[in-house]
């Protein structure tokens, strides 16, 4: 699936999470297209009309293009008299008979991604609670489209454990802890358990009948691996440092080893680590 259709998924997915969490009737919205400066609102939920579907967005133009060249959140009260918006697009709007608009901008390592809209049917004020609740189905969407990126990446630059030396094998070591400790984090099962395959794409096939470790045991062996002590390891998980120790001394005995170095040489002859 290429990174355009992964984003259309994630927007498309992204606007039943925004009608409910705002009780707007109508949203819709879409990804930037790209290498060019416009949304392409691929993707519509409660519309009744198909006259907004494939509109391309400019940036700066309309209230979208708005939020877009702004990087920031943007509504109207009415749009078709809104002195505070451009109106390129009132033709489309005005036939799918939305009155009250809001445009949230997801937004990846500083650049706009795409756009999510939300809608009513009637001139009324988007109060701060609405506008709120659709920031927030936003920036889920960011955090999914971020970890697809960085699963993407990590896979495109690993090799086979063993062919990589030095330095850049450490940072796939490095990215490999970071992942897993991201992961829990997740709400949306399915994008969780991608990565955590993702991640497992990067050890070498596990042995028949071998060691297996708690996912949390792993989480903090993958930390050690990558040279972090407990105290820094229970930072980056969330963890108290007496229950990285736990986990430690869990995961030592399953593997029988007698040193944290051991249990990351042991675990990684079991491909539990890359």
């Amino acid at each position: 699936m290429t990174a355009d259709a992964v984003g259309a998924v994630e927007f498309g997915a992204a606007l039943a999470r925004l009608r409910r969490a705002t009780g707007l009737p109508v949203a819709f919205g879409g990804p930037v297209e790209s290498g060019r400066t416009r949304v392409r609102i691929s993707e519509l939920s409660g519309t009744t009309t198909a006259a907004l579907r494939s509109l391309a967005v400019i940036s700066g133009s309309g209230l979208g293009g708005k939020a877009v060249a702004l990087a920031r959140p943007c509504a109207v009260t009415d749009y078709s008299s809104s002195r505070q918006i451009s109106h390129e697009y009132d033709v489309p709007v005005a036939a799918e008979g939305i009155r009250s608009v809001l445009a949230v901008p997801v937004v990846v390592r500083r650049r706009v991604r795409g756009v999510l809209y939300g809608a009513l049917r009637s001139a009324q004020p988007l109060g701060d609670r609405t506008l709120g609740a659709a920031v927030a189905v936003a920036r889920d969407v960011e955090q999914a489209l971020a970890v697809r990126e960085e699963v993407r990446g990590l896979l495109a630059a690993a090799q086979p454990a063993g062919t990589v030396q030095g330095a850049a094998w450490e940072q796939v070591r490095e990215a490999h802890a970071a992942l897993r400790a991201l992961a829990p984090r997740i709400a949306d099962p399915a994008l969780r358990a991608e990565l955590l395959a993702a991640c497992g794409l990067l050890t070498a096939p596990p042995r028949a009948g071998g060691v297996t470790l708690a996912p949390r045991e792993l989480d903090v062996l993958s930390w050690v691996a990558a040279g972090a002590t407990n105290a820094a390891v229970a930072e980056r998980l969330g963890l108290r440092p007496e229950t990285v120790k736990g986990y430690l001394r869990s995961a030592m005995r399953k593997l029988g080893a007698h040193t944290r170095g051991e249990a990351v040489t042991a675990a990684r002859r079991a491909g539990l680590l890359p």
